[in-house]
């Protein structure tokens, strides 16, 4: 089974729970558009080395599709089928006016120099410009892309329309058009349901604990936000290695550690365990922050968190998704807890299409408020049907997906 037919399974069932139409699932279950190409890059020594590149669209039924790039070496198709997908469900679960695209090239940017990763990212944006836009497809950082990749695509794509486009894409740095507040957007957004989920069942931040898997942007973020809610962070992990310290960690400390040392592992006072242990632990609180596939059949029977927030794309297998259901676990799925990067970048662009800015304060309001309104939703549904949080969140994209539809003649010719 592929990561896209995986993904296909929760959103399956909850087809199956509303009575969802058979035609608009069909619909749903499949990407509008995906394209490939190739992209000749001339090196630094002289040669030319060909990348290959894809786009996904997987609905524009709700508004523009709207997903990130990554540059990794483990890039494919299916991948980037499945990561539109989520997209989709996603925005429709924050109510946002998006589709769902995701994008990325086959490459390991850490062997490319500066020079020869421009001219990859503005050759990448030469071959699918003719299906990106503002009020078409709107891409913005991912795994190993970051604000100055974003940067080289928006003026590309400027040079190519012949004109100043900061609405075609969001991640930007401030000085073009960037949003305050996105750096940690996604990490607050993991948060805001890490918060909501301590007090649906009854915990006060202080007396409860977390451990977080991942110490990159999302993870870095999430762990230090949750310890300013006064929850007791105790584990942590990166690429290199797990920490933990039943004390708790300060994980703005742990931050200067990494940026002194290069990981987590080390750092004064904590205890290395492994990344095993640390989905282990006894706490409150489990935000999964780095890869997919992280909690399998294998390991779930060992987890014994309360909650378990979805801060990566699809870290939990629908295996151990039935094994946490019946240990009692709520899990907050990744299309509701991780949605805090797309919902800012939507503010971006917004943003971005008036011409006017707000205030780091205002775009935090906002964005919290929006993805608590989106929790207690998608909690609500949970109740109401009597299902798991996941089911919960793809009934309720289904349900605004479906009630789209009935306006878009497109979307059934």
């Amino acid at each position: 089974m592929n990561l896209f037919e995986m993904a296909q399974i929760p959103l399956n069932k909850a087809i199956e729970v509303m009575k969802l139409d058979p035609n608009a699932a069909a619909i749903i279950a499949c990407p509008e558009r995906t394209l490939e190409v190739s992209i000749p890059v001339k090196m630094d020594d002289g040669t030319t080395k060909v990348f290959t590149g894809y786009r996904s669209q997987h609905s524009t039924i709700m508004g523009p599709a709207k997903g990130g790039i990554r540059y990794h070496q483990s890039v494919n198709m299916d991948e980037v089928k499945t990561l539109a997908f989520w997209m989709t469900c996603k925005c429709a679960v924050a109510n946002l006016p998006y589709g769902g695209g995701k994008g990325g090239i086959i490459v390991d940017p850490s062997k490319l120099s500066q020079a020869e990763l421009e001219r990859l990212t503005r050759g990448y944006i030469d071959r699918i410009a003719p299906i990106i836009g503002e009020k078409m497809d709107i891409p913005a950082p991912d795994m190993n892309t970051n604000a100055q990749i974003m940067g080289w695509m928006m003026d590309e794509y400027s040079k190519l329309k012949g004109q100043y486009e900061p609405g075609f894409i969001t991640g930007k740095p401030i000085c073009i058009g960037g949003s305050l507040g996105r750096t940690a957007a996604t990490g607050r957004g993991v948060m805001v349901a890490a918060g909501e989920a301590i007090k649906a069942m009854g915990i006060k931040p202080e007396e409860a604990t977390c451990a977080v898997q991942g110490f990159g942007n999302v993870g870095s973020w999430t762990a230090k936000l949750i310890h300013d809610l006064g929850v007791k962070i105790v584990a942590l992990s990166d690429v290199y290695g797990a920490i933990m310290n039943e004390d708790g960690l300060d994980p703005y400390e742990v931050e200067k550690h990494v940026q002194a040392t290069g990981s987590v592992v080390n750092f004064p006072g904590s205890k290395a365990i492994s990344n095993a242990d640390l989905l282990a632990m006894e706490v409150t609180v489990l935000a999964p922050c780095a890869m997919e596939l992280q909690i399998t059949k294998d390991n779930a029977s060992d987890v014994k968190a309360k909650i378990i927030v979805e801060g990566a794309n699809g870290p939990t297998t629908p295996e151990a998704d039935e094994i946490l259901d019946k240990k009692g676990i709520l899990v907050v799925p990744d299309i509701l807890a991780n949605g805090g990067g797309v919902t800012v970048s939507y503010f971006e662009w917004v943003q971005c299409l008036y011409r006017y800015f707000w205030t780091e304060e205002e775009v935090i309001d906002k964005q919290t408020q929006l993805m608590i309104g989106a929790f207690k939703q998608v909690y609500d549904t949970a109740k109401k049907y009597e299902v798991n949080m996941r089911t919960a969140a793809y009934i309720v994209a289904l349900n605004r997906l479906d009630e789209a539809m009935k306006y878009v003649e497109r979307a059934i010719k």
